[in-house]
């Protein structure tokens, strides 16, 4: 991919100044303990790049801030980090334990754990009291918040463009645009970087059926990630569909429960799983979000990893058994005078097509796939539970694509520390997180993963190992021909001394 040439209405490109976004730490806090970043001279190349600031690439950031001898800046187009706002309904939870933050995992010592964010918010003991294993996911937002407003390596308002190789100078140039307060370009930039990390997460996925309706102004028709700043129309309107049988279905369907009058309730439930299945949430199935499972997964077949992505949806795509008992009794609750709540949960179901009816009511034309029978259904508005994919690599990595490497479907190979495959003659790195699930597996998008990925990816930079970790994670042993797992020896009693009696 060329530098397009630069409209007359902006300023020309620029090498990245060394605090072109300095941090803004909230005064109410104390800030951190952290040693000054590295001086950046102006035009030299970073050692490296990071595309994206969401948790993942916000893990690797606090991980390196303490690794002096490393360069680094963090580009991300948005104003400020922002983590699922639409989705931060009261109570809800993060579906994994408050020590899988940013860091623990990998430096549990680190200034940016949740502990230390409690500590230094002085809520610290209203934790200890409250016994929360898992925390509310707005609380976790306003951690990643507070490292974020704290990091001094992050650029928030950078969008990048393209990624380049130079081999004349062995370095990968980095295009970026900075936007003005009305949103159009203000100005071009670019760095050099010896290696880049992209993070650049997730986007709401629509089913092909109904994406003619998300798109039409004025149809209610939602993606689950916009839900709160649409709740309002939701309650307003006379009939409500949710579909998607996950989490955030779950999620939403309690919450319009709970806030639509009893008896006039108007909700429907659809989702194409055949169950409204729990998570797999057992001690010996959560093994398969450790670095074991991850590198038994990496080492296995492309046809055989692809069969089994097919199959472990329960393990990160089902309901917490907590949000399925609130719902059931909500409903129970609300059949106690007498009458059933107008509510219909089915499972089993898929959207053939979608349209409108007049100009306010929507026709979901369904199929019940174990039934084989087709019916529709009119409602007033619609929320899609769908899901995100992860966001295509081809436009950011298209001034690469004569050095990828590519899998017979003709994804990106990735190698088992987070690498791009790259031709031979590239002699920088392109790191990737959160995009890997066809070689890496169902941990990818897992929050539990993030500080081992970050510290991984660190010590391949560094080649110096600053976060040693560890070489067994589970009991569960995956496969018979990878090598025998390492069992710490027993403990062996102290050998006393006697005891002399002193006369």
């Amino acid at each position: 991919m060329t530098t397009p040439p630069n409209p007359p209405h902006l300023n020309p490109p620029h090498h990245e100044p060394p605090h072109s976004n300095p941090p803004h730490p909230n005064p109410s806090h104390h800030e951190p303990p952290h040693p000054n970043p590295p001086h950046h001279e102006p035009g030299a190349p970073r050692d490296l790049v990071g595309i994206g600031i969401g948790p993942f690439n916000l893990s690797l950031a606090a991980l390196a801030h303490p690794l002096t001898e490393l360069d680094t800046v963090f580009y991300e187009q948005r104003p400020t980090f922002d983590w699922h706002p639409g989705q931060l309904i009261d109570g809800a939870t993060i579906q994994v334990p408050f020590l899988a933050d940013l860091v623990t995992l990998a430096d549990p010592t680190s200034p940016w754990t949740f502990l230390n964010y409690l500590r230094t918010s002085e809520r610290l003991f209203p934790f200890y009291f409250a016994e929360r294993f898992h925390i509310e996911r707005a609380e976790y937002d306003a951690y990643c918040r507070w490292v974020s407003e704290n990091l001094p390596a992050l650029r928030f308002g950078h969008q990048v463009d393209a990624v380049r190789w130079n081999p004349e100078r062995d370095l990968f140039e980095v295009d970026f645009t900075q936007p003005g307060t009305d949103g159009e370009a203000e100005a071009l930039g670019r760095t050099y970087a010896r290696n880049v990390v992209l993070g650049i997460g997730t986007e709401p996925y629509v089913p092909e059926p109904l994406k003619p309706l998300v798109e039409a102004p004025g149809v209610p028709v939602i993606h689950a990630a916009d839900y709160l700043d649409h709740r309002d129309t939701l309650l307003a309107a006379g009939h409500v569909t949710v579909i998607g049988s996950g989490q955030s279905g779950a999620e939403i369907f309690l919450d319009l429960l709970r806030r639509r009058p009893a008896g006039r309730e108007k909700l429907h439930w659809l989702g194409r799983t055949e169950a409204f299945a729990p998570m797999e949430y057992s001690k010996l199935g959560l093994e398969h979000f450790t670095p074991d499972y991850t590198r038994y997964f990496h080492a296995l077949t492309e046809s055989v990893r692809d069969r089994l992505v097919t199959t472990q949806w329960q393990l990160h795509k089902g309901i917490a058994a907590h949000t399925l008992a609130a719902i059931h009794d909500e409903l129970y609750h609300r059949t106690l005078h007498g009458g059933w709540p107008d509510t219909v949960l089915t499972p089993g179901v898929r959207v053939r097509t979608a349209g409108r009816i007049a100009t306010t009511e929507i026709e979901l034309h369904l199929e019940h796939t174990q039934q084989n029978t087709r019916t529709r259904l009119t409602t007033d508005a619609v929320v899609l539970a769908t899901g995100y994919r992860e966001r295509p690599l081809d436009r950011i990595l298209a001034g690469l694509d004569p050095y990828l490497r590519r899998d017979h479907r003709e994804r990106p190979r990735v190698d088992e520390q987070f690498r791009l495959v790259l031709d031979p003659s590239v002699t920088g790195t392109v790191h990737i997180q959160n995009a890997e699930h066809h070689t890496h597996g169902i941990g990818t998008p897992d929050l539990g993963l993030a500080a081992w990925r970050s510290a991984t990816i660190l010590n391949t930079l560094t080649e110096t190992n600053p976060y040693p970790l560890p070489t067994r994670t589970a009991f569960t042993t995956f496969g018979l021909s990878q090598p025998q797992p390492h069992i710490p020896p027993a403990r062996q009693a102290p050998t006393l001394t006697p005891l002399v009696d002193i006369r």
